[in-house]
């Protein structure tokens, strides 16, 4: 099974998600290089996609697609920063988790976000309480 880094950035209730040309929308991240561990991956893949420097890295939970398994972290970054397309990301948009399942998005992205806004937000980032309270 492939291994990845799987990054969830939250701003003003909206998830950060990132294409290439041609594909669905995703959450940031990426394969795991040998000898990097996950959360090193995660904040590599990040800046990679999107120019993003997280200023926390919180690791979240591991979620099993369908060949990958995918170690999610929840990243926070700086308010002001943007995020820009940048290596072989074409796009990158902050949406409404609402929208998400709307969206041609994979099965993996959907899945994660779901878990992460059912059981992962009013446990571990009180702040972001809202947004999951918005989505119901």
């Amino acid at each position: 099974m492939k291994e990845r880094a799987t990054v969830l950035c939250v701003r003003d209730n909206r998830v950060l998600l990132v294409a290439r040309l041609r594909s669905r929308w995703a959450l940031p991240g990426g394969r795991i290089r040998r000898g990097e561990a996950p959360h090193e991956a995660a904040l590599r893949e990040l800046a990679e996609e999107t120019t993003l420097t997280a200023t926390e890295l919180t690791y979240l939970f591991q979620f099993s697609g369908f060949n990958t398994l995918h170690y999610v972290f929840f990243a926070d970054v700086a308010y002001e920063s943007v995020a820009q397309a940048s290596n072989e990301i074409t796009r990158c948009k902050w949406f409404p988790p609402v929208k998400i399942g709307t969206l041609s998005a994979s099965v993996p992205t959907r899945g994660i976000v779901e878990l992460f806004l059912g059981r992962v937000v009013a446990a571990e980032h009180g702040g972001l309480q809202q947004m999951s309270e918005q989505v119901e």
